[in-house]
């Protein structure tokens, strides 16, 4: 997914371009209105996270040039959380309004959020014989339902999303406390992904879907993305 940022604030581009680009997003990154209006005219994008206030011009500007010209997704990202910005925003045709300071993974969930709505994105992952609808957050093994909480759930996401990537349990427990917003212990997540094979697996004793990397973490079986 190619995504345009137009942030002024040079440390937020580079710690969030950083992490977009870990998501599999490819960044461009631009800090005024004329430049962000002049590249949406002139190359394809997927979705623009545009912040209000701007090194030169200011956002509601630039949102209304850019739409004038290309139907892209507009994500306003800005410390201006009051109801009449939000309304302004959303006015002038933005898909979706996140306040400063923002969670990364929540930002990202609001992204593919916009990028489903708007057609941009595939909505069901592949795991084996194990297929995730994301958009109506049912998952199925061999065309059977599975029932998962809520972090079997989460999990079962990543390591679809991610095919043959290896997670180290520290990123794991990362995911899993931002999702249950409490503490959530190493041996939790031993717990966790025991009932997920338990749920997913032919044979949970002889995982195949989720392997355990012994010493570094656990790695889905590389044959999924989306469908």
């Amino acid at each position: 997914m190619q995504i345009l940022l137009v942030e002024d604030d040079r440390t937020l581009v580079e710690t969030l371009t950083e992490f977009l680009r870990r998501e599999d997003f490819f960044v461009t990154a631009v800090d005024g209105q004329a430049e962000a209006i002049a590249c949406a005219e002139e190359r394809e994008f997927d979705l623009i996270l545009l912040d209000v206030t701007l090194r030169e011009g200011n956002g509601y500007a630039a949102c209304r040039g850019i739409k004038a010209v290309r139907d892209i997704p507009v994500i306003f990202l800005t410390a201006s959380a009051d109801e009449f910005s939000v309304v302004t925003g959303l006015d002038l045709g933005a898909d979706d309004y996140i306040a400063k300071p923002f969670r990364p993974r929540e930002l990202v969930s609001r992204m593919k959020s916009v990028l489903r709505r708007a057609g941009k994105a595939q909505s069901v992952l592949r795991l084996g014989p194990v297929t995730v609808d994301v958009t109506k957050g049912v998952a199925q093994r061999n065309g059977e339902e599975l029932f998962l909480t809520a972090l079997e759930y989460r999990l079962l996401l990543l390591f679809a999303s991610h095919p043959g990537q290896l997670f180290t349990r520290r990123q794991l427990l990362s995911e899993l406390w931002d999702m249950a917003g409490e503490f959530v212990g190493d041996n939790t997540l031993t717990v966790y992904i025991k009932r997920l094979r338990e749920k997913i697996e032919e044979d949970p004793q002889e995982p195949v879907l989720i392997r355990t990397v012994r010493g570094m973490g656990y790695q889905s079986c590389g044959t999924g993305g989306d469908l």
